[in-house]
């Protein structure tokens, strides 16, 4: 069964998706998920669906949370019934950001049994992996708790499911970092090396700023010895100076924090655990960057369970 017609999705909050994707300029979920369709169905559709199940067939499948966690994904469900058939009628009983124990029912799809069948391993993916994430966001933050740190992933995502990552770790509870590589300077430990050191990457970035009148692009400069925090504070105006990143562990965190002082906001990164991450909010770091949210995403149990009416 191919996807049908669905052209382009925008973002409409509901009861169950109350929790806005962020934004990115060329990003288009429609080609996302019918992408993912097409590649399941490989040019044949689902043949043991089609060799089994009458086409009238009419069922109730209902969504059952099988581990304890975070919900999110549930506005891109919504999208992959569509696309497959929009005749579905899909009904929540929990949202994005819902935390649910194993044995909860919170959705249920009717419809066409053959759509369903062909919806239901395409939504379950994206649903499990983002709620992964969010559960494990929502972990990050808990442990964070006492503190004015806010919590981040990076651009460690799957490609292709940069918007998706992202936005499962908002509704876990965090915050993003940049989109990609145009709604942020990040001069890292590479970029110094090519650029032939600190000042020359530093005075390069702002120069492209002024030359491509880029106003409000940020600078983050990645350190990882106090020399180094030394020189980025000598350099960075303040206008341009939004974060500076700290790569060497708690142990000298809170001496990069006093360092940069007011000139720019601080974030650590690394290695980052929740076991570790109490201790480094504790130094008034502002963010911490955890690529583990989305680059090692233990999804969560998902199923949904079929019967005909």
């Amino acid at each position: 069964m191919a996807a049908c017609g669905t052209t382009s999705w925008s973002y409409t909050a509901k009861s169950h998706t109350p929790i806005p994707p962020p934004h990115h300029p060329t990003y288009d979920l429609v080609k996302v998920v019918r992408d993912a369709l097409e590649e399941d169905a490989g040019g044949l559709g689902d043949v043991t669906t089609l060799a089994t199940i009458p086409a009238n067939t009419q069922a109730v499948a209902t969504f059952l949370a099988k581990a304890d966690g975070v919900l999110a994904g549930l506005a891109v469900a919504d999208l992959v019934f569509e696309m497959v058939d929009p005749s579905l009628e899909v009904t929540w009983t929990a949202s994005d950001g819902t935390a649910v124990t194993a044995g909860t029912r919170f959705g249920v799809v009717r419809g066409r049994a053959l759509s369903i069948l062909v919806a239901e391993r395409i939504a379950l993916n994206f649903m499990q992996r983002m709620s992964g994430i969010a559960t494990a966001t929502a972990e990050m933050v808990k442990a964070a708790e006492g503190s004015c740190t806010k919590v981040l992933e990076t651009r460690k995502t799957v490609p292709g499911l940069r918007l998706l990552d992202k936005w499962a770790v908002l509704i876990g509870g965090g915050s993003n970092h940049r989109m990609g590589l145009y709604d942020m300077m990040m001069i890292k430990d590479n970029h110094v090396m090519a650029a032939g050191g600190i000042s020359a990457a530093i005075t390069g970035a702002e120069a492209y700023i002024k030359s491509q009148n880029l106003v409000g692009m940020c600078v983050e400069v990645e350190t990882r010895t106090l020399e180094e925090v030394d020189e980025v504070v000598g350099l960075l105006t303040a206008a341009n100076a939004c974060k500076g990143t700290a790569r060497d562990g708690s142990s000298a965190c809170t001496t990069h924090v006093t360092r940069w002082g007011n000139l720019a906001e601080t974030e650590a990164s690394g290695n980052v655990t929740l076991s570790s991450i109490s201790t480094i909010a504790a130094t008034g770091v502002d963010f911490v960057s955890v690529g583990a949210l989305t680059h090692s995403v233990i999804a969560l149990d998902i199923s949904l369970k079929i019967v005909t009416i």
